[in-house]
């Protein structure tokens, strides 16, 4: 077996410049074990991060592995030019637990794909290739993908035939509106919106998409009812909205199934990817017929809803479903918000704490200001590391450490991971 120094070698001599290792002493993983991972020595991990929140219910979660195990040995593909009952299940199950009314349903490869599905849809629909997206936003790596991000450090490219206009969004840290209370807060986004509108619209926006919570972002929270308020500005101009829930789908919010329940609003179309399949390729869309079925030309997808990883989304979603991982994220993120609140308060270097259920970011700052400290993050990524637990970073200027669990995840672990997280916070004061 390879040793991690070699694999590191090799991973920087065959693959891109522009994909990087987590760490600067890369970690590999050989195998893993619900949320414990080891590397090729044998060191083992507690995993909070779950390869940026797709492996969602444990590694190798029998479940999981069973469904994948007994796909594998009938067909693995098929396309949708023929007719697979994994697929047709998994399209119905994911349908009756979307909230849509007359959902239709379309599995992807990756959520950058499900994003592209969208907003091919929308501007279709509407006519339009006038498309708004929130600011600090990260929607994926494809070219349409990458025109309705506005995050510097992940934008690759500027080229784009869609005409993206930007609103403000949940990042409050850094917004012009941040001294606001909640209520105050949203109208003046509200405001924004209208008047963006006003001044740009050539024809009519074809949709909004926004992240209920931002991921790459840093996870950034809007107040409860944001995207509501600004629907009611969207459904007066005919715009659609998109939900995109690959990070905050599944329960994990600990709240509610999706992350646009918090906001008094049904989307037209919610975006899905990451753990949907517990690790296994799978996203998609699910959006209304009328939305759905308005392209005319003949289309298809080689592997999206392959029947593995359809097998394989049809096991999570069901163990999600039957254990209530919804529950179980709101009563493991009240824990850990209850631990990291003390010791983040007490430190001169996070600027904030914030999150939702299983989905916690911590943003650090230099002392006395909201100047952004990526070093600092760093180093409490690579502290953590060093004691055995995984997390991982995002924020505009790098500066945020994200913490995301499995579902399932137990209070002892928990406790494990909380434990080493606070010594690496401690030690920086």
């Amino acid at each position: 077996m390879a040793s991690t120094a070699d694999l590191a070698e090799r991973y920087r001599a065959v693959l891109p410049s522009f994909i990087s290792p987590l760490y600067a002493q890369p970690v590999s993983i050989d195998r893993g074990e619900g949320s414990y991972v080891f590397d090729h020595e044998g060191n083992r991990y507690l995993d909070f991060f779950g390869g940026v929140l797709t492996t969602m219910i444990g590694h190798s979660n029998p479940a999981v592995v069973q469904a994948v195990q007994s796909q594998a040995a009938k067909v693995m593909h098929t396309s949708t030019l023929y007719l697979n009952e994994e697929m047709i299940s998994f399209a119905e199950e994911v349908a009756a637990v979307s909230g849509i009314s007359d959902p239709r349903v379309l599995f992807t490869t990756s959520g950058s794909e499900a994003n592209d599905t969208a907003i091919l849809l929308a501007t279709n629909f509407r006519n339009s290739n006038q498309v708004l997206a929130m600011r600090n936003s990260y929607h994926g790596r494809s070219l349409t993908a990458q025109a309705i991000t506005s995050h510097r450090g992940w934008s690759t490219t500027s080229h784009s035939g869609l005409d993206v206009h930007f609103v403000q969004g949940g990042y409050r840290l850094r917004s012009p509106f941040r001294d606001l209370d909640d209520d105050a807060f949203t109208n003046a986004c509200v405001e924004d919106l209208v008047q963006l509108i006003d001044m740009t619209d050539s024809g009519g926006f074809s949709a909004l998409i926004a992240e209920p919570i931002q991921g790459v972002g840093g996870f950034a929270v809007p107040p409860d009812g944001f995207f509501g308020a600004l629907g009611k500005v969207l459904h007066s101009e005919g715009i659609l909205f998109i939900s995109d829930e690959v990070q905050t789908g599944w329960g994990r919010t600990g709240e509610h199934f999706w992350g646009y329940e918090a906001h008094g609003i049904t989307p037209d179309a919610i975006t899905f990817a990451k753990g949907v399949g517990n690790g296994i390729t799978l996203a998609g869309i699910v959006a209304r017929a009328e939305l759905m079925n308005c392209l005319t030309r003949t289309s298809f997808t080689t592997f999206g809803g392959n029947p593995l990883s359809t097998a394989a989304g049809r096991a999570t979603l069901r163990y999600v479903l039957e254990n209530d991982l919804q529950a179980n994220a709101a009563a493991r993120g009240a824990q850990m918000q209850a631990r990291l609140a003390t010791v983040c308060d007490a430190s001169p270097h996070v600027a904030e704490l914030r999150g939702k259920g299983l989905m916690q970011g911590i943003e650090f700052c230099h002392p006395g200001s909201i100047e952004p400290d990526a070093p600092t993050s760093t180093a409490v990524v690579e502290a953590a590391k060093e004691r055995g637990l995984l997390v991982g970073k995002g924020g505009l200027y790098g500066n945020v450490i994200r913490i995301t669990p499995m579902l399932n995840v137990t209070e002892a672990e928990l406790d494990e991971g909380l434990d080493i997280l606070v010594g690496a916070l401690e030690a920086l004061n």
